[in-house]
């Protein structure tokens, strides 16, 4: 029966860090605050003849279609896309469908394994796992920081089946508008919010761990 419960431990911490991961993406993914400051300070919509306010109203489209299973069909006001290029978004929505589906899961595995150590009084056992992960942020940072479109290119190949996602400007103009430095940044604040979250369950553990 002991490997049984070590077995379900590892999994009660592999579910923590999809948590945090799942979570992470999803924040990112909605930070339109994020976006928007790209448009205003990169004058995006100019590229393609468009107002900002214009712009992010294409934008909050395509996120309506990525977020939602009840959005079919990307429709964009003023962005048409090739047949390869709504294959690309259609894989990218499944993989946000996934995420979401990950993160709804492990909240409530993570909740109750949350609740159990602060039971026993063990949550001083946060302290060296989540050592351990706040290396993992900076690490792909440093990684980035040597070659982002590099990195780009391998995160792609990985996720993706295909080279759907390699956008000729000419038949999807919505690429004009999603630059590098745009996702680059996304990368950026998705990193920031994981060495936070793993910063506040460590301090959690030592603070439990002082009080013994």
């Amino acid at each position: 029966m002991a490997w049984i419960n070590k077995c379900r431990d590892w999994l009660l911490w592999l579910g923590l860090y999809l948590w945090v991961l799942s979570g992470t993406i999803i924040l990112t993914i909605n930070a339109t605050w994020l976006y928007w400051l790209n448009a205003q300070f990169q004058h995006l919509g100019a590229i393609v003849n468009l107002s900002t306010g214009r712009l992010m109203t294409n934008y909050f489209q395509l996120l309506a279609y990525l977020n939602f299973p009840w959005v079919r069909s990307l429709k964009m006001r003023d962005f048409t896309d090739s047949t390869s290029a709504l294959i690309h978004f259609a894989d990218v929505k499944n993989l946000f469908m996934l995420d979401i589906v990950v993160f709804i899961i492990t909240s409530v595995t993570t909740y109750f394994f949350f609740q159990q150590l602060k039971r026993r009084q063990q949550l001083w056992r946060f302290v060296l796992p989540m050592q351990t992960a706040l290396w993992v942020p900076p690490i792909v940072a440093a990684i980035m920081a040597v070659n982002f479109d590099q990195f780009f290119v391998f995160f792609h190949r990985v996720l993706f089946r295909n080279a759907d996602w390699l956008f000729d400007p000419l038949y999807d103009r919505i690429i004009l508008v999603l630059p590098d430095t745009f996702f680059m940044q996304c990368f950026v604040l998705a990193i920031v919010i994981m060495e936070w979250a793993f910063a506040y369950y460590l301090s959690i553990g030592k603070r439990a761990l002082q009080a013994l």
